[in-house]
């Protein structure tokens, strides 16, 4: 299973129908309650984007409720990244990593500005 993260989903909506995930890779595929916020807030009110919120939330949801300590090891993520230099952008990307290390998954797709939080959540790999 792959948490699949929001720079991602972006992506996709931006290419619009001229990239789809084919249908046999969806059940692979997973989403949080941060990556669904980071989407949604995003998303227009239309007819597509009504359609792509129904398939997002028909995803199977990781974490949810998040406990205390995934939170804590995302802050912890944010502050190892701080401490090395990178520049961090967002807390709820931190969060993402956080969520997809406890859980023992494989790092989806990052785009460039994720490598900070990448790195700093998983350092043997940096």
């Amino acid at each position: 299973m792959i948490l699949v993260d929001t720079s991602v989903w972006i992506e996709l909506l931006k290419w619009g129908p001229v990239r789809r995930v084919p249908e046999e890779e969806l059940s692979n595929l997973a989403t949080c309650g941060a990556v669904v916020q980071e989407v949604l807030q995003g998303l227009r009110d239309d007819p597509a984007a009504d359609a792509f919120r129904e398939s997002l939330l028909a995803l199977p949801l990781l974490g949810d409720p998040l406990p205390l300590t995934t939170f804590l090891a995302g802050a912890g993520i944010y502050h190892l990244g701080r401490a090395k230099g990178y520049t961090i952008r967002s807390s709820v990307d931190c969060l993402i990593a956080a969520t997809e290390r406890s859980l023992r998954m494989a790092s989806g797709p990052r785009l460039r500005d994720h490598q900070p939080v990448h790195k700093s959540a998983h350092p043997a790999l940096a």
